[in-house]
């Protein structure tokens, strides 16, 4: 990707990427195992984000 970019598009990469981040162990516990997996967690290769 260029490095030159717009401003909202680096917004909108800047949410994505700390949206595709694991669920925290201490949720887990807290929860007793019922939050294991993260519903918008995103593999890079697999599934895209729209421009």
């Amino acid at each position: 990707m260029a490095r030159n970019k717009p401003f909202p598009k680096k917004i909108r990469l800047g949410k994505k990427g700390k949206e595709n981040q694991t669920v925290p162990t201490w949720v887990i516990m807290r929860t007793s195992r019922r939050f294991t997996n993260h519903p918008k967690k995103r593999r890079w290769r697999s599934t895209k984000i729209k421009p």
